[in-house]
Protein backbone atom coordinates (compact mmCIF):
# COMPACT_ATOMS: atom_id res chain seq x y z
CA UNK A 1 0.00 0.00 0.00
CA UNK A 2 1.42 3.37 -1.06
CA UNK A 3 1.11 6.39 1.23
CA UNK A 4 1.73 10.11 1.12
CA UNK A 5 2.27 12.57 3.96
CA UNK A 6 0.25 15.72 3.37
CA UNK A 7 0.25 19.13 5.04
CA UNK A 8 -2.94 21.18 4.73
CA UNK A 9 -3.74 24.60 6.15
CA UNK A 10 -7.33 25.21 7.29
CA UNK A 11 -8.88 28.51 8.34
CA UNK A 12 -12.17 28.30 10.26
CA UNK A 13 -14.60 30.96 11.38
CA UNK A 14 -15.56 31.09 15.06
CA UNK A 15 -17.63 28.02 15.97
CA UNK A 16 -17.03 26.27 12.63
CA UNK A 17 -16.55 22.50 12.51
CA UNK A 18 -13.89 20.61 10.57
CA UNK A 19 -14.30 16.85 10.19
CA UNK A 20 -11.76 14.29 9.00
CA UNK A 21 -11.80 10.86 7.41
CA UNK A 22 -10.20 7.92 9.17
CA UNK A 23 -6.42 7.94 9.33
CA UNK A 24 -3.64 9.20 11.58
CA UNK A 25 -3.03 12.95 11.67
CA UNK A 26 -1.59 15.71 13.83
CA UNK A 27 -3.41 19.04 14.13
CA UNK A 28 -1.16 21.98 15.00
CA UNK A 29 -2.87 25.19 16.11
CA UNK A 30 -1.29 28.16 14.37
CA UNK A 31 -3.68 30.74 15.83
CA UNK A 32 -6.91 30.65 17.82
CA UNK A 33 -8.05 27.63 19.83
CA UNK A 34 -9.96 24.41 19.12
CA UNK A 35 -11.98 21.69 20.79
CA UNK A 36 -11.72 18.08 19.67
CA UNK A 37 -15.16 16.79 18.72
CA UNK A 38 -16.46 13.89 20.87
CA UNK A 39 -13.54 14.27 23.28
CA UNK A 40 -13.92 14.54 27.04
CA UNK A 41 -16.27 17.57 27.53
CA UNK A 42 -14.11 18.68 30.43
CA UNK A 43 -10.94 18.64 28.34
CA UNK A 44 -9.47 22.13 28.02
CA UNK A 45 -9.38 23.76 24.58
CA UNK A 46 -6.15 23.43 22.65
CA UNK A 47 -4.63 26.87 22.07
CA UNK A 48 -2.07 28.36 19.73
CA UNK A 49 1.35 26.73 19.45
CA UNK A 50 0.05 23.33 20.55
CA UNK A 51 -0.97 20.15 18.75
CA UNK A 52 -3.19 17.08 19.13
CA UNK A 53 -3.24 13.62 17.53
CA UNK A 54 -6.45 12.41 15.90
CA UNK A 55 -7.37 9.23 14.00
CA UNK A 56 -10.21 6.92 12.93
CA UNK A 57 -12.50 9.73 11.84
CA UNK A 58 -12.70 12.77 14.06
CA UNK A 59 -13.18 16.49 13.98
CA UNK A 60 -12.32 19.77 15.59
CA UNK A 61 -14.29 22.93 16.23
CA UNK A 62 -12.94 26.46 16.45
CA UNK A 63 -13.35 27.84 19.94
CA UNK A 64 -14.74 31.38 20.33
CA UNK A 65 -12.60 32.92 17.58
CA UNK A 66 -11.18 32.35 14.13
CA UNK A 67 -8.90 29.34 13.94
CA UNK A 68 -5.92 28.48 11.72
CA UNK A 69 -4.55 24.95 11.88
CA UNK A 70 -1.84 23.00 10.08
CA UNK A 71 -2.92 19.39 9.59
CA UNK A 72 -0.26 16.73 8.92
CA UNK A 73 -2.03 13.60 7.66
CA UNK A 74 -1.25 10.25 6.12
CA UNK A 75 -3.29 9.58 2.98
CA UNK A 76 -3.41 6.59 0.65
CA UNK A 77 -2.14 7.02 -2.90
CA UNK A 78 -3.61 8.21 -5.10
CA UNK A 79 -4.87 10.78 -2.59
CA UNK A 80 -8.34 12.20 -2.83
CA UNK A 81 -9.04 15.92 -2.98
CA UNK A 82 -8.16 17.87 0.14
CA UNK A 83 -10.22 20.60 1.71
CA UNK A 84 -8.18 23.60 2.74
CA UNK A 85 -4.90 24.76 1.19
CA UNK A 86 -2.38 22.00 0.51
CA UNK A 87 1.08 23.27 1.42
CA UNK A 88 2.89 20.05 0.52
CA UNK A 89 2.22 16.42 -0.30
CA UNK A 90 4.99 13.84 -0.64
CA UNK A 91 5.12 10.01 -0.98
CA UNK A 92 6.48 8.19 2.05
CA UNK A 93 7.47 4.51 2.20
CA UNK A 94 5.76 2.72 5.10
CA UNK A 95 5.15 -0.96 5.76
CA UNK A 96 1.59 -1.91 6.67
CA UNK A 97 0.98 -4.02 9.74
CA UNK A 98 3.99 -2.77 11.71
CA UNK A 99 3.92 -0.16 14.49
CA UNK A 100 4.93 3.44 13.81
CA UNK A 101 5.07 6.70 15.72
CA UNK A 102 3.67 9.99 14.47
CA UNK A 103 5.79 12.70 16.04
CA UNK A 104 5.22 16.44 15.97
CA UNK A 105 7.55 18.96 17.54
CA UNK A 106 8.85 22.50 17.13
CA UNK A 107 12.51 23.34 16.50
CA UNK A 108 13.86 26.75 17.60
CA UNK A 109 17.22 28.10 16.45
CA UNK A 110 19.46 30.63 18.13
CA UNK A 111 20.36 33.60 15.92
CA UNK A 112 22.60 32.33 13.16
CA UNK A 113 22.33 28.75 14.40
CA UNK A 114 23.46 25.90 12.16
CA UNK A 115 22.20 22.33 12.06
CA UNK A 116 25.23 20.43 10.65
CA UNK A 117 24.85 17.64 8.11
CA UNK A 118 22.40 15.09 9.51
CA UNK A 119 19.65 12.64 8.70
CA UNK A 120 16.74 11.10 10.62
CA UNK A 121 15.32 7.62 11.24
CA UNK A 122 12.19 8.48 9.29
CA UNK A 123 10.70 10.91 6.80
CA UNK A 124 8.58 13.96 7.49
CA UNK A 125 7.37 17.42 6.53
CA UNK A 126 8.61 20.68 8.02
CA UNK A 127 6.90 24.09 7.86
CA UNK A 128 8.65 27.34 8.78
CA UNK A 129 6.75 29.32 11.41
CA UNK A 130 8.97 32.39 11.79
CA UNK A 131 12.31 33.80 10.69
CA UNK A 132 14.31 32.53 7.73
CA UNK A 133 16.10 29.23 7.16
CA UNK A 134 18.40 28.11 4.36
CA UNK A 135 17.93 24.37 3.86
CA UNK A 136 20.13 22.15 1.69
CA UNK A 137 18.86 18.57 1.23
CA UNK A 138 21.27 16.04 -0.26
CA UNK A 139 23.10 17.42 -3.30
CA UNK A 140 20.40 19.96 -4.13
CA UNK A 141 21.34 23.64 -3.85
CA UNK A 142 20.28 25.38 -0.67
CA UNK A 143 16.81 26.93 -0.63
CA UNK A 144 15.74 29.86 1.56
CA UNK A 145 12.57 29.05 3.50
CA UNK A 146 10.27 31.78 4.78
CA UNK A 147 7.18 31.59 7.04
CA UNK A 148 4.59 29.29 5.50
CA UNK A 149 7.08 27.43 3.29
CA UNK A 150 7.11 23.62 3.69
CA UNK A 151 9.62 20.96 2.68
CA UNK A 152 10.04 17.17 2.94
CA UNK A 153 13.02 15.31 4.36
CA UNK A 154 13.23 11.57 3.73
CA UNK A 155 15.73 11.14 6.56
CA UNK A 156 18.20 9.42 4.23
CA UNK A 157 19.77 12.41 2.45
CA UNK A 158 22.00 14.61 4.60
CA UNK A 159 20.50 18.00 5.45
CA UNK A 160 22.23 21.23 6.48
CA UNK A 161 20.18 24.15 7.83
CA UNK A 162 21.31 27.71 8.62
CA UNK A 163 19.05 30.11 10.52
CA UNK A 164 18.76 33.86 10.13
CA UNK A 165 21.34 35.88 12.05
CA UNK A 166 18.82 38.67 12.72
CA UNK A 167 15.43 36.98 13.28
CA UNK A 168 14.20 34.28 15.64
CA UNK A 169 13.70 31.19 13.51
CA UNK A 170 11.58 28.11 14.18
CA UNK A 171 9.69 25.42 12.32
CA UNK A 172 7.10 22.77 13.16
CA UNK A 173 7.53 19.27 11.79
CA UNK A 174 5.74 15.95 11.66
CA UNK A 175 7.67 12.72 11.07
CA UNK A 176 6.73 9.06 10.79
CA UNK A 177 9.25 7.04 12.80
CA UNK A 178 9.76 3.41 13.89
CA UNK A 179 7.82 2.71 17.07
CA UNK A 180 10.92 1.46 18.86
CA UNK A 181 12.39 4.98 19.04
CA UNK A 182 9.34 6.54 20.66
CA UNK A 183 10.58 9.05 23.23
CA UNK A 184 14.08 9.06 21.71
CA UNK A 185 15.81 11.44 19.34
CA UNK A 186 15.60 10.48 15.67
CA UNK A 187 18.59 12.51 14.48
CA UNK A 188 21.71 10.90 13.01
CA UNK A 189 24.69 13.21 12.38
CA UNK A 190 27.01 12.60 9.43
CA UNK A 191 29.85 13.60 11.77
CA UNK A 192 28.79 12.72 15.36
CA UNK A 193 31.62 14.82 16.80
CA UNK A 194 30.41 17.89 14.94
CA UNK A 195 26.85 17.21 16.05
CA UNK A 196 27.97 16.99 19.67
CA UNK A 197 29.75 20.35 19.43
CA UNK A 198 26.91 22.26 17.81
CA UNK A 199 23.65 22.40 19.73
CA UNK A 200 22.05 25.58 18.33
CA UNK A 201 18.48 24.33 18.65
CA UNK A 202 15.84 23.63 21.27
CA UNK A 203 12.90 21.25 20.84
CA UNK A 204 9.29 21.42 22.04
CA UNK A 205 7.53 18.05 21.82
CA UNK A 206 3.78 18.08 21.09
CA UNK A 207 2.84 14.57 19.93
CA UNK A 208 4.67 11.21 19.95
CA UNK A 209 1.79 8.86 19.26
CA UNK A 210 2.00 5.18 18.23
CA UNK A 211 -0.24 3.82 15.47
CA UNK A 212 -0.43 0.86 13.10
CA UNK A 213 -1.32 1.06 9.44
CA UNK A 214 -3.96 -1.40 8.37
CA UNK A 215 -3.10 -4.02 5.77
CA UNK A 216 -4.67 -3.60 2.32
Amino acid sequence: MAWSLRLVEHRLAAGALLSFDAGPRVIFVRSGALRVVEADPHHAPVGADAAVFAAEGSGVQSYREELTVLVFELVRQPPGPARGRVLLEHPIALAAGRPWVMRCDRVDFVLGGIAPAHGHKGGGIRCLLRGELRVAVGKAPGQVMRPGDAWFESGREPVVARASATEETSFVRCAILPAEIRGQSSIVYVDPAEGARMRPRTYTMYVDEPFTLGKP
